[in-house]
């Protein structure tokens, strides 16, 4: 899609700003009040704020102990405090902030590497050095990232910089050169695409802040097509992994960082090199990319949160108001002004990347006007993830067939997540923080990952596996007026020790009545079906009870078991309450049926 572009490219390529540098006073003067408003007071606050210090001893705690919280909590707000001051000086524009900002900017041209300790290899899934190496930089999500931070700092605030610390724009511009461009294109990262190698998240992240960067400073006219025809294989390697139906099987959280991310590169390039990418805007593969979060959500800050995503996640804002102006999607551009004018906080997040803080900035008028269209309900099956989302206006149901081989991957094939009036009935736990073991070998030692922590059975206490041969087979689905209904055989997920022949799973919305899930059990081991929930049950003869929101009738299990289990994770709290509860249902013979009203 995008190579196929190259040959259109213009002799030269110009730069790129996505806002207007400080110095345009009329156009940081025109910006909303309340955004002026915030951006101050962020300023301010951070006026008043150390930056973090960043010890070696932080950066070995990865290699030491696998915990990587602490050095990222510091290493995330260096560049959160750096940020909102930034921003103050562009508003304010008379100087104030501008030594804290010199400081800031300065310290991250010293620090050692850009890179996070969990991602300090120089192979896809190679071993983590202890400390960074400084004669072989590595390019990684957050390396990116800070680059593109520093070339817009020096892009909107570069003539004040060189009055106030004389040189120090020239220095920005020889750590991106050797931390970013030389290495972008001398050297080849696991993330720019190689063949049918599997790509995720990454590909469209860091190129989308190589692009960034690339045309928020003064390169060479050479230079800087070299970088665009790097690009645009990443971007097609990307998008090779993702089918028609756009889904982003890493789920919700990762789509902020995928799906948005390859919006952004397109928004540069299309800039750039309009003849060239424009026309992009108008695939339909990247409306239907678009339009994925909608299809995810359940209420509020609530959305269907397969994979590595929390059940809670940030409101929609510019970017997705942006997105889905480009691709011509009423339903995402609609969507996200309606999430953004409930807090308009939310316009300016607590955003590491400047450039998405600017964006939202500058597009705040135009979302303070606009005036959203009711955002219709709709049921949807994403085959390339056999995703079913349904809903009747009061319960919000999606089922996942797929496979065990997902980026972000949880064994948790055949797994239902259901809500009613917006509250959760079954649910999906999420992740804990990342560690060393999140994505190692270990990684389905974690609980969150296993089927059993999911709304799955197990037999004779064996588990899903992981895998992409571990999947569901002979999917059906039906969207009709009056039901949706998905019925799967999930016994593929599962390994040979499980002496399973066939699970089948049948679940039906019907609408105005309730939820049906019937399992059919073909096997040498006894059965048991878990199911997790947010608030405690009442277990009774043949019921589960969530007082005030959901009954459930059940048949054909044996004696239920109720276990509770303690949340202390700090992100998992972001979505669930300091308890959460497990029931498992042992099967009284082949066929359990749960009713839910």
């Amino acid at each position: 899609m995008f190579t196929a572009r190259l040959p259109l490219l213009p002799a030269t390529l110009p730069d790129f700003a996505i806002a207007p540098p400080a110095q345009d006073r009329t156009a940081w003067k025109a910006l909303p009040e309340f955004v002026a408003a915030q951006l101050m007071a962020d300023g301010d606050a951070a006026l008043a704020a150390d930056y973090p210090q960043l010890t070696a001893t932080h950066y070995l705690a990865y290699t030491r102990t696998g915990d990587r919280a602490g050095f990222e909590a510091g290493y995330f707000a260096r560049r959160r405090l750096l940020n909102a001051l930034i921003l103050a000086e562009c508003v304010e524009h008379d100087g104030r902030f501008l030594d804290r900002i010199v400081d800031g900017l300065l310290l991250l041209c010293e620090e050692s590497g850009w890179q996070l300790p969990a991602h300090n290899a120089q192979v896809r899934n190679g071993a983590r050095a202890a400390l960074p190496d400084v004669t072989r930089p590595i390019i990684d999500l957050f390396a990116a990232e800070t680059g593109a931070q520093l070339a817009v700092a020096a892009q909107m605030l570069g003539a004040e910089l060189e009055i106030a610390a004389p040189g120090l724009v020239a220095r920005i511009d020889a750590e991106l050169e050797r931390r970013i461009f030389t290495p972008y294109l001398t050297r080849h990262f696991w993330w720019m695409g190689n063949g049918d190698e599997p790509m995720n998240n990454w590909t469209a992240w860091c190129t989308q802040n190589l692009l960034i960067a690339a045309f928020a400073r003064p390169l060479a006219a050479a230079r800087r097509r070299d970088i665009v025809g790097q690009a645009a294989r990443s971007l097609d390697a990307f998008l090779k992994d993702y089918a028609e139906d756009g889904a982003c099987e890493e789920g919700v959280l990762y789509y902020r960082h995928a799906g948005l991310c390859l919006f952004n590169a397109l928004t540069i390039l299309a800039a750039v090199a309009p003849t060239a990418f424009a026309p992009l805007r108008a695939e339909p593969k990247l409306r239907n990319i678009a339009e994925y979060i909608v299809h995810m959500h359940v209420a509020g800050r609530r959305y269907f949160n397969f994979a590595d995503s929390s059940a809670v996640v940030e409101g929609c804002g510019a970017r997705e108001f942006l997105f889905g102006r480009a691709v011509g999607s009423a339903l995402l551009a609609d969507f996200a002004a309606a999430d953004w004018a409930v807090d308009r906080r939310v316009a300016l997040p607590d955003e590491i990347n400047l450039f998405y803080r600017l964006q939202v900035a500058f597009a705040a008028a135009e979302m303070a006007v606009y005036r959203p269209g009711p955002v219709p309900q709709q049921d949807c099956f994403l085959p390339s993830v056999g995703l079913l989302a349904a809903g009747d206006g009061r319960f919000a149901l999606a089922v996942k067939a797929g496979d065990n081989g997902e980026s972000h991957n949880h064994n948790d094939v055949g797994s239902v997540t259901l809500y009613k009036d917006g509250q959760p009935v079954l649910i999906d736990v999420g992740v804990e923080t990342y560690t060393a073991r999140t994505f190692s070998a270990e990684r389905y030692d974690i609980w969150t990952m296993q089927s059993a922590w999911h709304n799955l059975p197990s037999f004779g206490g064996v588990m899903q596996h992981d895998g992409a041969a571990f999947a569901a087979r002979d999917v059906e689905v039906t969207l009709a007026a009056e039901r949706a209904a998905i019925e799967m055989d999930i016994a593929g997920a599962y390994p040979p020790e499980a002496a399973l022949r066939a699970y089948r799973r049948r679940v039906v919305l019907e609408r105005g009545a309730g939820v049906e899930i019937e399992d059919f059990a073909d096997g040498d081991l006894a059965a048991e079906l878990s199911l997790m929930f947010a608030r405690r049950p009442e277990l009774a003869a043949g019921e589960i009870v969530l007082p005030g929101l959901a009954t459930i009738a059940v048949t054909g299990a044996g004696a239920m078991r109720l276990e509770e289990v303690p949340i202390a994770d700090a992100r998992l709290r972001q979505a669930w309450p300091d308890r959460l509860y497990r029931v498992l249902l042992p099967f009284a013979g082949g066929r359990l049926r749960l009713l839910i009203t």
